[in-house]
């Protein structure tokens, strides 16, 4: 079941005529806060540009979970739309997840009021993964995969080019160390991703974008932030584990992340192990290595894995 709001097709809707724009006009900003917002639609908009994330003629379906991260990408994307270019369409999606107590009204209320065109799609997975997932276990690798299923075929209803996730500069670097220290392999998330099956193409705007910044912004803006917490999973320890090692390299040596970022962007093959990326027989670059696969929202099995397979002295 889903709720649609649309006023020009039967796909999206926009409610007031209220011109795009966000909860706090640019001039109320503090002087710090518009630094900030600078800074975030800068980064933003070089990242779209650096891999292409958005063309002409694009609808792109924005992921909206009510967290600080969603609606800065809401914010920054809607800036985006008015000052580019070239044209492009944003709809916004909520997935409402019957979790208790998830205040279903205030998304479309936000919505509504800043005018863009949305959907919130309603459906019970709070109860399959409670059903399914042992007490005290974390839900989120099954709630994740719900979750990707119901927004591809979402994408696909309303006839979108790009999915847009709010993923920043820390989820990143936090997946890039999960699996360099848990999982064996060097990768992380992408900024931009095509799904196994070519018909979904993922962009994270924010891919550049710290994300003690976006906190601050959201709260500049005074975005209404719906709790992350209603569906009372355990927290991923390991995860939480990355994330205070980078706040500790982020306080004693603020460059380091700086430089885990810019070396994401600058691989030497030749100069690390990879056999089926570099041929080592003949000093050349090898071709075809596939991709890992279109893993958008789900927890990286890949930690799991290694711990199951991989002798590790």
């Amino acid at each position: 079941m889903s709720q649609t709001f649309a006023p020009a097709t039967s796909d999206t809707a926009t409610a007031s005529p209220r011109p795009h724009g966000s909860t706090v006009p640019h001039a109320a900003l503090s002087a710090t806060a518009q630094t900030v917002q600078k800074k975030i639609r800068r980064l933003a908009g070089r990242a779209v540009r650096d891999f292409s994330m958005i063309e002409d003629g694009d609808r792109v379906m924005v992921c909206l979970s009510g967290g600080a991260d969603s609606y800065t990408m809401l914010d920054t994307l809607m800036y985006m739309q008015r000052i580019a270019p070239i044209a492009f369409e944003i709809v916004a999606v909520n997935l409402d997840q019957k979790q208790p107590g998830f205040p279903e009204q205030v998304l479309p209320d936000y919505l509504q009021g800043i005018g863009v065109p949305f959907r919130i799609v309603e459906q019970d997975t709070y109860s399959i993964v409670k059903d399914k997932v042992p007490e005290g276990k974390t839900t989120c690798g099954l709630c994740s995969r719900l979750r990707r299923g119901i927004l591809y075929r979402t994408a696909s209803e309303l006839g979108a080019t790009k999915i847009a996730l709010g993923h920043h500069r820390n989820d990143i670097l936090e997946t890039l160390l999960l699996n360099l220290f848990f999982g064996g392999t060097l990768k992380t998330m992408p900024p931009k991703l095509r799904s196994d099956d070519g018909k979904h193409t993922v962009i994270r705007p924010l891919a550049y974008c710290k994300e003690d910044d976006i906190k601050r912004y959201s709260a500049a803006m005074g975005f209404p932030i719906i709790p992350c917490n209603l569906c009372g999973s355990q927290p991923n320890l390991q995860r939480q584990a990355m994330k205070e090692l980078l706040r500790q390299w982020d306080r004693e040596h603020p460059q380091r992340l700086r430089s885990m970022m810019t070396a994401m962007g600058n691989v030497v093959p030749s100069h690390l192990l990879d056999r089926e990326l570099f041929d080592f027989d003949s000093f050349d670059l090898r071709t075809g290595k596939p991709t890992a696969g279109d893993i958008l929202f789900d927890r990286d099995d890949t930690v799991d894995r290694f711990a199951r397979e991989i002798a590790v002295d």
